[in-house]
């Protein structure tokens, strides 16, 4: 067996991996975001309390705030990263199978339990980043983040749509227990990651302390923060107000539940891997370019729709079902871009803060948009979003022409390699 068949072999086990430790994540995500809250409107639970489930978010917002602490300990002494995930997925199923301890009508209880599962989560998606930035070839970046995009397809299939299934035919608790043992598999590939030391980079003699005053010293990060912050600052008002503005409209609900569903568990295989292949072509500046303005169209049309300049439904569920391709594939070109400019140091550390300001932004506008569309209307919310989309790719195109600049520059820390356009 030659060398580049043992190379490819490992490439392929690597990818692997990636698919068990994301699908790890995105199952218990989409049980909470996606099954329960209509199991307990069913169950009688009233819609305020309901809504408090976006609480337990905050730990998905806010883990930037310990992730050097993921970066720095070694929870077992052979396994750093493997280590936090094997621990955080072991309590992850834990709190799963205590769910079967109460009632879906006991929303207190619920929170308790699931916050302690969000926290579960988000410190083993700090985890698995630093792993996936650490192990990923330069090239296979895309591949790993569209990997990404379909483990969170799949977990909607499974975490949302099998969950009810389930519930709908055997009850809560038989629910619950499927969805823990379901969410014991993935435990495998936690056993099978392989890590190499966490040394210090090339030409240092000491490994520098993971912080985030360390990621703020390199202009190249601050820059690609600078685009995390700008670039999806339009879409949550629009995605906060699809489904309200289509009720509006008179789309029935069941067909909402359809395109909903039906758009993100294709648009999570489809878009992830179209969005690999384009950013293996095009490079990240160009492919960021592009979806920045194809979403602008979408916004646009959204506009002329609630204005009555384009009518009917069928030029609204595409501009819906399309805007969800778009969005899974400008996570996968992020996600790249926030790999490529990790430090090899601390990579759990700056991807984590860069997915944590796309992500704030995100929720800003979809906490906004409601207000919004009270006070403005439907047409001039929509409007705004399409402006800001438009100026967001605008601002973002010469903050990565900058980062990528910076990071070529002898200075330039090792791993902080990016963004070739060809």
């Amino acid at each position: 067996m030659t060398a580049a068949t043992i190379a490819g072999m490992g490439r392929w086990r690597l990818f692997v991996i990636l698919a068990g430790l994301y699908l790890a994540q995105s199952i218990p995500t989409y049980l909470i975001a996606a099954a329960v809250p209509p199991i307990m409107r069913e169950a009688g639970v009233s819609r305020s309390m309901i809504g408090l489930i976006s609480v337990l978010m905050l730990p998905l917002v806010l883990k930037f705030l310990w992730a050097p602490q993921v970066d720095r300990l070694r929870p077992i002494a052979r396994a750093h990263r493997a280590g936090w995930v094997l621990i955080t997925q072991c309590g992850i199923v834990a709190a799963i199978a205590s769910l079967a301890l109460i009632e879906p009508s006991d929303a207190a209880a619920f929170l308790a339990i699931g916050f302690v599962m969000a926290l579960f989560l988000s410190t083993q998606d700090i985890a698995t980043d630093g792993y996936a930035t650490r192990s990923l070839a330069r090239r296979d970046r895309p591949i790993g983040n569209a990997i990404q995009g379909g483990a969170v397809a799949f977990g909607v299939v499974v975490g949302g749509t099998l969950s009810l299934i389930v519930y709908k035919h055997f009850g809560w608790q038989p629910m619950v227990l499927v969805i823990a043992a379901v969410s014991l598999v993935p435990l495998a590939a936690a056993f099978a990651m392989r890590e190499g030391e966490d040394g210090p980079a090339p030409g240092a003699t000491v490994r520098p302390r993971p912080s985030l005053r360390a990621f703020l010293a390199r202009p190249e990060a601050r820059s690609v923060l600078a685009i995390a912050l700008v670039y999806r600052a339009s879409e949550g008002f629009v995605k906060a107000m699809e489904g309200p503005y289509m009720v509006d409209r008179g789309v029935p609900l069941d067909v909402i539940g359809y395109l909903s569903g039906g758009s993100a568990a294709t648009a999570g295989l489809v878009g992830s891997g179209l969005a690999a292949v384009l950013l293996l072509k095009m490079g990240q500046g160009r492919v960021l370019g592009l979806l920045g303005a194809l979403r602008t169209v979408c916004f646009a049309l959204f506009a002329l729709h609630a204005f009555d300049v384009v009518t009917g439904y069928w030029p609204l569920f595409g501009a819906a079902a399309f805007q969800t391709l778009i969005r899974y594939m400008e996570i996968v070109a992020l996600y790249s871009l926030f790999m490529a400019v990790a430090s090899s140091d601390q990579p759990g550390t700056d991807f984590t803060v860069l997915a944590c300001a796309q992500l704030i932004v995100y929720l800003v506008g979809s906490s906004l948009a409601g207000v919004l569309a009270d006070w403005l209307g439907y047409g001039v919310l929509f409007a705004l979003a399409t402006a800001i989309s438009a100026v967001a790719v605008i601002v973002a195109m010469p903050l990565v022409a900058r980062a990528r600049a910076v990071s070529r520059e002898p200075s330039a820390p090792p791993g902080s390699e990016l963004l070739e356009t060809r």
